[in-house]
């Protein structure tokens, strides 16, 4: 009896410990899915057009990571400061990502 009383105190001691480290683990992926994101693979696409209003760029692109195949259409953007790097007709490279529900440019390249 005293042996499974000791057992179950070494056990209950420990049990604070192993939640910290189950939750630091949920953690880690979760940074590793962001970074992820910034490593996501480069699509070529040209500038249809850019709305500033709205803060979204028309793209045709090429086919995406997940799956969607070449076609032009409107993305938001993370960083609205980027409609100010791009014109009509340019071409550029970038990635995307689903962001609440909208394809939203998380990565943007300007082509020479």
């Amino acid at each position: 009896m005293k042996k499974l009383i000791a057992s179950l105190s070494v056990i209950a001691a420990l049990a604070p410990a192993f939640a910290l480290a189950a939750d630091h683990d949920m953690h880690a992926g979760h940074g590793a899915m962001h970074a992820d994101a910034a490593q996501a693979a480069l699509v070529d696409g040209l500038v249809k057009k850019v709305d500033k209003a709205a803060g979204k760029l028309t793209i045709s692109h090429d086919a995406l990571p997940n799956g969607m195949p070449a076609m032009t259409m409107a993305f938001k953007v993370k960083d609205a400061s980027w409609l100010d790097k791009v014109k009509d007709g340019q071409k550029i490279r970038f990635a995307s990502e689903n962001i609440n529900g909208a394809m939203t440019v998380v990565r943007l390249e300007v082509q020479k």
